[in-house]
Formats: structure tokens, sequence, C-alpha cells
């Protein structure tokens, strides 16, 4: 890859992250279908879906360990919320799935990976269209509790797809503990990232062992990611990104077709 490709993912990394802190959504859902696509629309060359999930994955592991780091900033001055029995339990086994579906994805044709993130693409759309409960009624930490089975059978099975495509799964992560687990929305959001960032480790681990990673592309990509999504952070206290919102939902709906429709057709 030349000099055009290398800025050509720093800004497909610049603006998938962007988006992502914008809608607070995951970041692998929006920069998969960037990643796979935007290159070859510009010439740059091309990657296969395995190489676009490792990529994707080693952006998830970085944007999750700013995530982390910019929460433990802010939360100096608040009341922590992450839920350590949560974390332990849901994090012990989003790592051991993520690690299988990272390591799997190798052995993986390139079609199935791709119908794993068309699954997941249509997922996201229903969630993203789905209107937003509000704050739920919150609780101290002492008396946050949850089914200890349901929330490992679920953290290993978004681990699993989740490593596969090279995402960190915060996305369906976040309506399960909200729902399926009841756990309070702050509780929720402030164990999300560290749970994610788990996942993220077991991924990029698992990436490793695969081999066959773009380093420069990647270097670029991620060099991208970190500087946009603070920005999307920022801007989208000034946005009311209800429309945005609804038209990124499209978007990824066309691309899950798309997917879908080259695996049918050929």
């Amino acid at each position: 890859m030349d000099v055009t490709g290398h800025i050509v993912m720093f800004f497909i990394g610049l603006i998938g992250s962007f988006f992502s802190g914008l809608l607070g959504i995951g970041g692998a859902i929006i920069n998969y279908p960037l990643l796979l696509y935007v290159p070859e629309w510009f010439h740059a060359g091309g990657f296969t879906a395995k190489e676009v999930s490792s990529i994707s994955m080693f952006q998830v592991f970085f944007s999750s360990l700013a995530g982390i780091l910019a929460f433990r900033k802010q939360s100096k001055k608040e009341k922590p919320l992450m839920h350590r029995g949560l974390i332990a339990n849901m994090g012990i086994s989003i790592l051991i799935g993520s690690l299988g579906g990272s390591v799997s994805s190798r052995y993986l044709p390139s079609d199935v990976i791709n119908i794993v993130y068309g699954v997941l693409a249509v997922i996201a759309v229903i969630l993203m269209m789905v209107p937003s409960r509000g704050n739920r009624e919150e609780a101290s930490l002492e008396s946050v509790t949850f089914n200890p089975t349901m929330a490992s059978i679920a953290a290993l099975l978004v681990g699993i797809v989740s490593g596969i495509v090279g995402a960190g799964g915060s996305f369906i992560l976040i309506p399960i503990m909200l729902t399926l687990l009841q756990i309070p929305t702050r509780v929720t959001v402030a164990s999300s990232l560290a749970i994610v960032f788990i996942s993220a480790i077991g991924g990029v681990s698992g990436k490793l062992i695969g081999g066959g990673i773009p380093l420069l592309p990647t270097l670029f990509t991620v060099i991208g990611s970190v500087i946009g999504a603070p920005i999307g952070t920022r801007v989208s206290r000034h946005l009311n990104v209800r429309y945005l919102r609804i038209g990124l939902a499209v978007l990824i709906a066309a691309t899950a077709i798309k997917i879908w429709w080259g695996i049918i057709a050929f």
C-alpha cells in the first residue's frame, strides 16, 4: 500500500471513530464496511474480510483503552460506578469467547465472516432504531444484583461473534445488560467499558496468534481512530443526533444488504 493508501486508512479510522463517538455506538459496526469497501473505491488496494477484522480489532483495543483512561480521569471527581463482580463474571466469559472467535476467524472463509457481520449489522440497525428508554432508576453498587449464569453465557456468545468480525460488542452488550440482566444505566455504561476492553484484549491476542495482520494500514487506522473518537464525543454534546443516527442506520442496513446480496448472488 502506497502513501495514498495510508492516508485513506487514516481518514477511515478518523471518520469511523468520529461517528462512533458522536452516536455512542460500537466503532466496528461502522468501520468494518469502511475498511472493506473504501480503499478499493480510491484504488488504494483492498483487504480480505480476515484482514478487515484484524484491523478493526486493533481499533477497538485502542479506542476502548482510551475510553477507560478518560473514564478513570472523570470518575476521580464522582462516585465509582464500575461493578467489579459483574466485570469479573462477564469479563472472563467475553475474554474466552473473543479469543476463541478471533483465532477461529483465521480458518473461516471470508463469506462466513461477512455473514457474521451481516447478522450483527441487522441487530445494530434494530437497536439503533428503538427509541431510547431514558434513564432507568439508579441504585448503589451494593444493591445491584444479576443472574451470573445468564451474564456468563451472554458475554461468551457476544465475545465469539465479536472476535470473528473484530468488534468489541458494546452495541449488543449494553442492551443485554440493560434489559436481560436489569443493570442500572449508569452502572451498565461504566462497567461495559471495562468488559469491552477485556474483550478487545482477547480479540487482539487471537489476531496476533493467527497472524496475517497488515501492520502499516492498521497503524494509520488506529492513529485516525484515536483522534476521531474524542472529537465525536465532544460534538455530540452540542447536537441532536437523532436524525443522523437514523441516516447511519439506513447506511448500515444498505451495507448489510450489499454483503448479503454478494453472498447469495455468488
